[in-house]
């Protein structure tokens, strides 16, 4: 058995959720853009695909990763 320590969260941090939401609706608007024939709009949801990854790479450096200081753990 693994030491609460010791693990890693799998993610479970305030800018991890932001990232993945803020990803899954660009992936999801992109996808109906694209069905919809709307290239510009496509091309604007994948600009919001990097604002996600950007968010939560700029979340986990101000403290709201896995290991941040500003981050505490919930017990499961």
């Amino acid at each position: 058995m693994s030491n609460p320590i010791d693990d890693p969260g799998h993610g479970h941090s305030p800018a991890a959720w932001t990232a993945v939401v803020i990803m899954l609706v660009a992936i999801s608007l992109g996808t109906l853009f694209f069905f919809l024939e709307m290239p510009i709009l496509v091309w604007i949801s994948v600009g919001l695909l990097v604002v996600g990854a950007l968010s939560g790479w700029v979340l986990a450096r101000a403290g709201y990763g896995v290991n941040g200081a500003k981050y505490s753990p919930k017990q499961h």
